[in-house]
């Protein structure tokens, strides 16, 4: 069976920028193991004058030139019209589109499965330029791209309900899957020690973590922050420095810049507790990752993070928007009883196995690319 996988693909798959490539690198290495499919990436590079092809892992990856200025008309356009094209090429058994590129690949005569990893517009209405206009814009063209999908992947159950009255085909619950790495890990946990890794940007929202860590301080409990994500903007990041200055927490944030697998695995034997307090998240794999290495997680009670951390279990859910909600609980991790943290990690760890490793993901990805290519051949879709 040959499978087109559709998506961003980094040039370097060891540093993956973002969740939807980080994914794409787990997700077809661990398709590629199974020994049993022929697995091609395809995707868009902006770097590259004209159409390339390499090798990673025994897979093709396919690298089209980006001759777009703006997303939204590229995907729409010309790059919808070489990616077709390409495909027909390639002839692939099954499609299998993540993110942005669904919409490159809609109405196409051949077996096809969408991953949506995200809400473009959602994401829009945090920008600052036109953000009303844009989302607009993006939410017509993304709910045609859902309606014209036969079998979508849906990455939480957050995602389902959102697509419930627009999704015509088929809706396929599969976690995302992290790499292996993160399972069986030895922990050396250090005291006091809290870890976030994402984007500085304000959808992950770090300036409520911040706040939330000098009421923390304010209790009398001694922590240290430690910051891990390159910053979307300078506009944003001065914003989380000045909150930093204002809070006076010099001494016990820092910003750890973009980290690697490795660094990120580093940072997670060694943490006490893993925040992320993100306006808006699906499924985020920093999450995953944490609870894979047995770190207990606080995190948003919104959009597709309660479906991920058992409330008072494997973590805590909080009200991203309150700095004192948000200290009470890492002050609760903080403080357990050693037992009481060992019992978080392990329900955690066996959590993660059953719902994020990539073997697992793999196999019920098979068998949905299985059901795409029986139906289109028996119902024409």
């Amino acid at each position: 069976m040959r499978v087109a996988i559709i998506t961003r693909f980094p040039k370097d798959p060891a540093s993956p920028h973002g969740g939807v490539e980080s994914v794409s690198v787990n997700l077809v290495r661990a398709l590629a193991r199974l020994g049993e499919l022929e697995v091609h990436v395809v995707t868009t590079d902006p770097a590259c004058p004209e159409a390339s092809e390499s090798t990673w892992e025994g897979v093709p990856v396919h690298r089209l030139a980006w001759g777009g200025r703006r997303w939204l008309s590229y995907v729409q356009g010309a790059g919808r019209q070489q990616m077709q094209e390409f495909l027909k090429r390639l002839a692939p058994n099954v499609i299998h589109s993540h993110d942005v590129y669904g919409i490159m690949v809609q109405g196409m005569a051949v077996p096809r499965v969408f991953t949506v990893h995200g809400f473009i517009h959602g994401d829009a209405l945090l920008q600052k330029r036109l953000p009303r206009l844009r989302s607009w814009l993006w939410k017509r063209v993304e709910t045609a791209g859902w309606a014209d999908q036969p079998h979508i992947v849906s990455i939480s159950p957050y995602v389902r309900e959102r697509l419930t009255g627009i999704a015509q085909g088929v809706i396929h619950d599969i976690d995302n899957p992290i790499s292996d790495r993160f399972f069986g890990v030895e922990r050396a946990e250090q005291p006091q020690r809290v870890f976030s890794a994402a984007h500085i940007s304000r959808r992950k929202n770090p300036v409520s973590l911040i706040r939330a860590f000098g009421r923390l301080s304010q209790m009398g409990v001694k922590a240290e922050l430690r910051l891990a994500g390159a910053p979307s903007n300078d506009g944003y990041l001065a914003e989380v420095k000045a909150a930093i200055s204002e809070m006076h927490l010099e001494s016990s944030v820092r910003l750890l810049g973009k980290l690697d697998y490795q660094a990120v695995l580093d940072e997670l034997k060694l943490a006490t507790v893993f925040a992320l307090v993100s306006l808006e998240e699906n499924s985020p794999m920093g999450i995953e990752e944490a609870m894979a290495v047995g770190v207990p997680v606080v995190t948003s009670n919104r959009c597709g993070m309660p479906y991920m951390v058992r409330d008072g279990e494997t973590g805590f859910l909080v009200n991203p928007n309150d700095p004192d909600d948000i200290a009470s609980r890492l002050r609760d991790v903080l403080t357990a009883s050693p037992s009481r943290r060992k019992e978080m990690s392990d329900k955690s760890r066996q959590v993660a196995l059953d719902r994020f490793h990539p073997r697992r993901i793999a196999e019920r990805t098979r068998e949905v690319y299985l059901r795409a290519i029986h139906d289109f051949r028996n119902h024409g879709r």
